[in-house]
């Protein structure tokens, strides 16, 4: 993972204030992976680094709102709410977890992976656009009533094909990495005939406990007839949350593809989407993104 976040000038955004912050959010970063990598290091090394990374994280997003404010970003407004539901949703749904594992290895890798990949998105996508280097990415930005109905439509889907409780992790999700997978993107076509697109990734501990629990027996390798069945619950997922959402009558599936990581990746990076949202159920992770 450490050759994954080696300074890449494609970072600079050509402020020399907010760069120097970047290199020196991506070294702590480094550092905790050294760290989650020795296990002589106990809760209280790990709970210590990552209050360091949110210490400099925070102050960072003040700086970086301040210089926004100062040149009269028009983005401005989204950009900071990107701040914020990292603050206020992300870090703390990440640390519960933490807390509740004992600082457990997958936790652990969790919080980094999270942390790394909302990075560097944010800087190769949401940054760049500060300076002018590409347009923001956003649409448009989805809150109150409509994210609150899509939050509870795909809670409710969920408890009611996992049998799990979900908890938000992010409401502009970005694609970080948050463990292996099962990636599917599912395009509909709607009666105005224009298409939709959902990208739905699933953590493979995910899929694997709730196809073992069709079978009601243990499944632990992610083969063709797991891939299948996750692709049916993928399916199965959009459909409740249409009804839920008063949305299932205008829309038929007209195809559906596995994606790898980097298919998805590249994805957020090339795309502009409506809803991006990221979920935890306590048995996995699970991502929920929609392009109209």
């Amino acid at each position: 993972m450490s050759k994954e976040i080696e300074w890449d000038e494609r970072f600079n955004i050509g402020v020399t204030s907010i760069d120097k912050a970047h290199r020196k959010l991506f070294s702590i970063v480094r550092k905790l992976i050294n760290l989650s990598k020795d296990e002589s290091n106990g809760q209280w090394a790990c709970a210590e680094g990552i209050k360091y990374l949110k210490s400099h994280a925070i102050e960072h997003f003040a700086d970086e709102e301040a210089y926004m404010r100062s040149i009269d970003y028009k983005g401005y407004e989204i950009h900071k709410r990107l701040h914020d539901d990292l603050r206020f949703k992300t870090l703390p749904a990440l640390e519960k977890d933490l807390t509740e594992s004992n600082y457990s290895q997958e936790s652990m890798q969790h919080f980094i992976g999270i942390c790394l990949g909302w990075l560097t998105a944010h800087i190769i996508i949401e940054d760049r656009a500060i300076a002018g280097l590409i347009t923001n990415k956003w649409k448009q930005d989805h809150i109150g009533e409509d994210m609150s109905l899509l939050e509870n439509a795909l809670s409710v889907t969920i408890q009611e094909l996992f049998r799990l409780p979900t908890e938000i992790v992010s409401e502009h999700y970005s694609g970080e990495n948050f463990g292996r997978c099962m990636i599917i993107r599912l395009t509909y076509l709607a009666t105005d005939h224009s298409r939709v697109q959902v990208y739905m990734a699933l953590e493979e501990s995910l899929v694997l406990r709730a196809v073992s629990a069709m079978l009601n027996m243990p499944l632990n390798k992610m083969d063709q007839l797991v891939l299948a069945a996750g692709r049916e619950l993928a399916i199965r997922i959009v459909e409740q949350v249409g009804i839920y959402c008063h949305m299932a009558w205008q829309y038929q599936l007209e195809n559906s593809h596995f994606m790898t990581s980097e298919q998805f990746r590249q994805a957020f990076y090339a795309g502009a989407f409506d809803y991006s949202l990221l979920f935890n159920t306590g048995c996995g992770y699970f991502a929920f993104v929609v392009s109209i």
